[in-house]
């Protein structure tokens, strides 16, 4: 009894924070299907696409026309459809060299990866569908992703760094960042870079002509941030890459406690001259999937371009950023990002105050803070983390979550949950195959407690199956 009384407890919460007592909204049961590309992600605009008119930025030290459009390589597709989640999903090598060439036909020449993306599989994937075009006509990024402790050791971060080149088939990486500065705190840092000598040995590389810029990206503490810029003087930093949204640009920490506001970390690098490339400009597609009557206010100010493209212009529009990393693993979302940036349409400052407004309209829906990197993947118990996430935080975003069994629309609103949520996460791979063996916290760059989220969604989940009263 003591145990039903918690757990009612919890639930009511739960619906508390989610805005219980107000109606749910009647959905179709596609809805909340995470696969159904129409339905999850509301990205696409139309019109013509030019080839001659991408915007560019210019690197002060180098003199290099960047795109303002990069191409993340972190959700390559696979031959199941989707974007590479774990080693059962093979990349889609036929359709990864068709994205690339359409990519490079539009003017993007900025292309990022990483020996952790796609299950290590995204580098050589890259490589190849580069390795058809001249070397002259694009810039490769990739990162030192020395993420484990038995990766620490200087050897074994050198042979790392080294087979990045044998993956990309390059004698030279453009843009070489440190990856993932912060987390882990000061300790990883000294453990992965400083301690060492491997950021020293990256410091010759460079000097050598074998890596063309050197950066870092960073996620978490922001006491290694300040460390390594207060440290500038010493290491020239080429560029820096951090997550900026205009979410995140005043309320980081209102979506991640342990996130640092964008507006700081951009302000601390323009004050040092340092270029910016940013990363998660979606937010790791929550901009692009916002609650509906959000979406019809972005709709309604630029009816003719997607919810998307509000992001990626906040993003773009501020003097300093080099380039905007987007993972577009469809044609149609390549497409969309592409009459984005072909040219850019800054924001004017009416659009900064309505975007600022949306950003604490959005505040009031409890996602939780999945970006989809996939770097809890893959679950030994076969979990897919990021679906199960995706799937959920869709439906707060979409107000389709079933609140209280006395609201007119709960019925329907809770079969469109459940049915969606097993067309878009498969049986076995649900939250209730968590046994909470923690290991995939560490690899998690927001720091999300994932066995608690996986334990709370599939309590909620058993719930709606057995038609509790809430």
């Amino acid at each position: 009894m003591k145990t039903n009384d918690k757990k009612g407890m919890a639930r009511r919460e739960f619906l508390k924070r989610l805005g219980a007592g107000t109606a749910a909204t009647a959905v179709a049961l596609s809805g909340c299907d995470t696969r159904n590309r129409a339905a999850a992600d509301d990205r696409t605009a139309q019109g013509e696409i030019p080839t001659d008119r991408m915007t560019y930025r210019t690197n002060p030290k180098t003199g290099e026309k960047v795109s303002l459009l990069g191409y993340g390589c972190m959700r390559w597709p696979t031959v199941s459809g989707g974007s590479a989640r774990d080693d059962a999903d093979a990349i889609d090598q036929e359709e990864v060299n068709r994205l690339v060439d359409f990519a490079l036909a539009h003017g993007v020449n900025y292309f990022d990866t990483s020996p952790a993306y796609c299950k290590g599989r995204s580098e050589r994937a890259t490589g190849i569908a580069l390795k058809r075009h001249p070397r002259d006509s694009y810039y490769i990024a990739t990162k030192l992703s020395n993420f484990a402790p038995s990766t620490w050791s200087r050897e074994a971060s050198m042979a790392m760094y080294r087979n990045s080149f044998r993956e990309l088939q390059v004698d030279r990486i453009d843009y070489l960042l440190l990856h993932g500065i912060g987390m882990g705190g000061m300790e990883a840092l000294h453990g992965r870079y400083l301690d060492n000598g491997v950021l020293d040995f990256l410091l010759a590389e460079r000097e050598a002509g074998r890596i063309g810029n050197l950066g870092f990206s960073y996620h978490g503490d922001i006491e290694a941030f300040d460390y390594l810029l207060a440290r500038h003087d010493r290491y020239r930093w080429d560029f820096v890459q951090i997550q900026l949204n205009y979410v995140d640009w005043r309320h980081a920490k209102e979506v991640n406690a342990r996130n640092t506001d964008a507006e700081y970390l951009y302000g601390e690098l323009s004050r040092r001259g340092i270029p910016a490339i940013i990363m998660e400009p979606l937010l790791g597609g929550r901009l692009s999937n916002v609650h509906d009557h959000i979406a019809a206010k972005l709709r309604q100010r630029r009816p003719e371009q997607s919810v998307a493209s509000w992001a990626f212009r906040f993003a773009g529009s501020l003097p300093g950023v080099l380039t905007v990393l987007s993972g577009m693993t469809y044609m149609e979302h390549l497409q969309d990002n592409l009459r984005t940036f072909s040219p850019l349409d800054e924001l004017t400052g009416d659009d900064r105050a309505f975007l600022e407004e949306t950003a604490q309209a959005l505040l009031r829906y409890p996602t939780i803070p999945c970006n989809d990197c996939k770097y809890c993947m893959p679950c030994p118990y076969g979990l897919d983390i990021p679906g199960i996430l995706l799937h959920f935080n869709k439906c707060i975003n979409e107000g389709n979550m079933p609140a209280s069994s006395r609201d007119s629309a709960y019925r329907q609103a809770r079969r469109a949950f459940l049915v969606g949520y097993d067309r878009s996460v498969p049986r076995l791979r649900q939250a209730d195959h968590c046994i909470g063996c923690n290991q995939c916290v560490h690899h998690c760059p927001q720091a999300i407690d994932i066995p608690a989220q996986m334990q709370r969604i599939d309590r909620f989940v058993e719930d709606l199956k057995q038609n509790r009263e809430f």
